[in-house]
């Protein structure tokens, strides 16, 4: 049965409250009516994302995900099949988001299934672009940004967030037969593929793991101006974000960059501090 709008956003709400650990508590500093439009957004990414986990075959995780895709186009249309498609549809009219983006993000996601490791930086740009920038051009459609130059440094944020969650998720990814750092970096560096498989550090890794963290650092900083762009409650919002993931970047360096004995996370007050430092944007002061 199909929900309500007011349904659906609630189930997409209850999703992201559920899901979303680095997300959920930057949402609330945002009005109802955005937060709820960005646990629409992120519903939507949690599912498609979710398609590709699992049991199953390449072939038929492609299958659904071809699938959705075709859900996703009647959704627009008003034909709804999942409980998140009402909000999302609503989400997408009512901030004018372009599909490209979300078109974008399927296509990264697809990327998982078949691509299990990039030869150069300029390849995991694209992967980034795809699953992580274009999340961040949707977002500052529901935020309100006030220069289209707001997009330049959107993609900067997203490459930024992923770099970061490539770098705290490094075993786990090992584990699974995934490397998304560059081959050409770790020759560079004279680490190789099986000593990542292994979780093996030494000083090759170290220096590797270096290299990493300042190039997502550089990634952070050109973020930085899009602050400015977006309207206050964007602003705070964006500012809790860039700041939890900044922390999870700092505790991967202070911890030696060992990211196979443990998950590197952000306590809970941490980003309840953030959420209060950001109160003075939300309420347009600075």
């Amino acid at each position: 049965m199909t929900l309500t709008l007011s349904q659906s956003y609630a189930y997409c709400d209850r999703l992201a409250r559920r899901e979303a650990a680095n997300f959920y508590p930057a949402f609330r500093v945002l009005p109802r009516s955005q937060r709820l439009a960005m646990s629409a957004l992120y519903a939507f990414l949690r599912v498609s994302d979710d398609m590709t986990d699992g049991c199953g075959s390449a072939a038929d995780k492609q299958a659904n995900l071809a699938n959705w895709r075709v859900q996703f186009t009647r959704a627009l249309a008003g034909d709804y099949s999942h409980p998140l498609h009402p909000a999302f549809h609503d989400t997408i009219q009512r901030h004018a988001i372009p599909r490209d983006y979300m078109d974008a993000v399927l296509d990264g996601v697809e990327m998982d299934l078949f691509v299990s490791s990039y030869a150069t930086f300029a390849e995991l740009f694209r992967y980034c672009y795809r699953v992580a920038s274009a999340v961040g051009l949707a977002c500052i459609h529901i935020w309100g940004f006030e220069d289209e130059e707001a997009k330049t440094f959107a993609e900067s944020a997203g490459i930024a967030l992923q770099l970061t969650n490539i770098l705290r998720d490094l075993g786990e990814d090992a584990a699974r037969g995934r490397i998304y750092l560059p081959l050409e970096d770790l020759e560079r560096f004279h680490y190789q593929p099986e000593q990542l498989a292994r979780g093996e550090r030494n000083g090759s890794f170290n220096e590797l793991m270096a290299f990493q963290v300042e190039r997502t650092r550089g990634y952070y900083q050109a973020a930085q101006p899009l602050s400015r762009l977006l309207r206050p409650a964007g602003r705070a919002v964006f500012k809790v974000i860039l700041g939890t993931y900044e922390e999870l970047l700092n505790a991967i360096e202070a911890c030696a960059y060992d990211v196979f004995s443990q998950r590197i996370r952000v306590s809970r007050w941490r980003k309840m501090s953030l959420v209060a430092q950001a109160i003075p944007a939300r309420l347009g002061w600075v």
